[in-house]
């Protein structure tokens, strides 16, 4: 049946001032609505500027026929999907790297003593290495002089347009130039998808795993990406001892990001990507919190 949603709403503005209405009607899809979604929605319709506290009173959902095209047929938002594995004491993240130790520095027992009573915190400590979850790889880790985390400028980590390009481990683990030919990839962020985070935290995640060769390395140079992402233990073969994948990106100061997850969940284009770590000086490597931005919509 049709609903419809009957407030009265006060809206108060940060350079002083404010306007009432009462016993507004307005049609709604579904069977609630939030205040705040009205609030939005007033604000909006009635392109009010500088405003501070919205508040809805007295709302009530009534049965009643619609009169015009609901007020929210259509919301248009950011997606945020999370690209990242979760960090947590004790996860192995490279075989042979120390695993993190997470824990208190200042309990919230211990706090007590220096609040008033019903007021605790807890501060924590984290001693890992930094190469430790999704990380990021700038120059720095590969070469000496190459710019460390806190050099490489915050537009590199942050809303690159991206591409997923999917190569399942289980047709091939070796990932060459061939595969990526016939891609829209110059000055993009480009997430190979292999599928193999599905084996993360498992002892077959260390071996035999996909990799780029360094023909793909250089192509996607030539090609100037701004990052290059894998959901993989390595970017590199790590059969050997060379690195020419990390030599060849970081040699041209493009981003590396490994052990990606969720993949599988992104459209091939129409997202950005963000990966941003702390500003670190000396520190070519961190974890990050990986992310992809879409626009959904939300209509059915």
């Amino acid at each position: 049946m049709d609903k419809r949603v009957k407030f009265d709403f006060e809206i108060y503005f940060t350079n002083g001032g404010s306007i009432k209405g009462e016993d507004f009607r307005l049609d709604i899809l579904g069977d609630n609505i939030s205040d705040k979604e009205l609030s939005d929605y007033i604000i909006e319709d009635l392109r009010l500027l500088m405003v501070g506290e919205a508040k809805i009173l007295n709302k009530k959902i009534l049965i009643e026929p619609h009169k015009r095209k609901p007020i929210n047929p259509k919301i248009d938002i950011d997606l945020f999907i999370d690209l990242s594995h979760t960090i947590k004491h004790g996860l192995v993240t490279y075989k042979g790297l120390p695993a993190p130790i997470i824990c208190d520095y200042l309990s919230r027992e211990n706090s007590k003593q220096f609040y008033a009573e019903g007021t605790t915190f807890q501060i924590g400590k984290i001693e890992m290495v930094t190469n430790t979850g999704t990380y990021i790889d700038c120059p720095f880790h590969r070469f000496e002089n190459g710019k460390d985390l806190s050099e490489v400028e915050l537009a590199s980590f942050t809303d690159l347009d991206a591409i997923v390009i999917h190569i399942p481990f289980t047709e091939t683990l070796e990932i060459t130039k061939d595969h990526l030919k016939s891609y829209e990839i110059r000055n993009r962020a480009v997430l190979i998808h292999t599928g193999w985070d599905s084996n993360w935290n498992t002892e077959k995640y260390y071996e035999n795993h996909p990799y780029l060769t360094e023909d793909a390395a250089i192509y996607l140079k030539d090609c100037s990406v701004k990052l290059v992402g894998i959901d993989s233990h390595n970017i590199d073969n790590t059969s050997g001892k060379t690195r020419p994948v990390h030599t060849t990106l970081l040699g041209a100061e493009i981003l590396i990001v490994e052990h990606l997850c969720n993949l599988n969940l992104l459209p091939q284009y129409d997202f950005t990507f963000s990966a941003i770590p702390p500003k670190f000086k000396g520190v070519g490597t961190f974890p990050v919190r990986a992310m992809a931005k879409l626009k959904k919509n939300l209509a059915k």
